[in-house]
């Protein structure tokens, strides 16, 4: 049987999309799935080596990868209306933020592209996403970029938000923000792309008819948040563009890239040809 591995975040909703998956609720056909977990700027680097048969990356990365990978229809993670938030000790005006030092949890994730759109080309320092709020607490940055839960928890954790960068999306586009996506190795040939696409949906739709029994096993990649947080963050992010792209996100895919080209920061967009 063909050994398939599947790379993706030890995250709540990553965790709640791949349940049905991981614990053989559902299957691939023919295929032996073993999964990989790693943060996503580690996925994003094992993609640039075509590492892994299946993974998650940042759609920011698809566009460097894109000769390798081909995107898979469901299983991305948009938001609609919000996003990644930058964060301080105090409060503070965003036009600020382009002097400032901001803490990123990775120079190829989707928060650091929007943050080159719209807040220019601030100092910059590598953190682990799940260490930022710490290091702007701490001082060793002056602003932090939140991606995962810490976009509802800075509060609770003292920080003030300083910027919402899904807003700011939106209020350019009116489109969801692509911030996540699946992709599959172009190598495996349509048929095994189509198996594995299948299962991902399978599993989703596993998860949406079966929310408390996912979200049960998703708690233990909470990081401590409460159930209903853990809730909230994973249905934010686990919604209708996760089960299928659809034109709003195909569009907003396109106009991802689209921007990120004209501003100089990919050298080609990238083709958009889902399984």
């Amino acid at each position: 049987m063909t050994v398939i591995r599947i790379g993706h975040s030890p995250d709540p909703d990553d965790a709640f999309m791949f349940y049905a998956l991981t614990t053989g609720k559902v299957a691939a056909e023919g295929l032996q799935i073993q999964h990989v977990l790693e943060d996503i700027e580690s996925l994003n680097r094992r993609a640039r080596a075509a590492e892994l048969e299946v993974t998650a990356l940042s759609a920011a990365t698809y566009a460097l990868v894109a000769d390798r990978y081909r995107i898979m229809d469901p299983g991305a993670s948009m938001g609609k209306g919000y996003g990644p938030i930058l964060v301080a000790r105090e409060p503070m005006d965003p036009r600020e933020i382009p002097e400032r030092v901001v803490a990123i949890p990775g120079s190829h994730t989707t928060a650091a592209l929007l943050l080159r759109f719209y807040c220019g080309d601030p100092p910059l320092i590598e953190v682990a996403f799940d260490k930022i709020p710490k290091a702007v607490l701490e001082g060793q940055a002056d602003v932090g970029l939140l991606i995962h839960e810490g976009q509802i928890t800075h509060r609770a954790m003292g920080l003030h938000k300083v910027l919402d960068l899904g807003k700011t999306w939106e209020r350019e586009t009116d489109l969801p923000l692509p911030l996540g996506i699946n992709v599959v190795r172009r190598d495996l040939g349509e048929a095994t792309a189509g198996a594995l696409s299948r299962a991902l949906s399978r599993s989703i739709a596993y998860a949406h008819a079966h929310v408390d029994e996912a979200l049960e096993y998703a708690m233990q990649f909470g990081r401590g948040i409460d159930k209903e947080t853990c809730r909230r963050f994973v249905l934010m992010y686990v919604n209708d563009y996760t089960v299928t792209l659809g034109a709003a996100g195909r569009q907003a895919l396109e106009r991802l890239y689209a921007m990120a080209h004209a501003k100089g920061l990919i050298s080609q967009i990238p083709p958009l040809d889902p399984v």
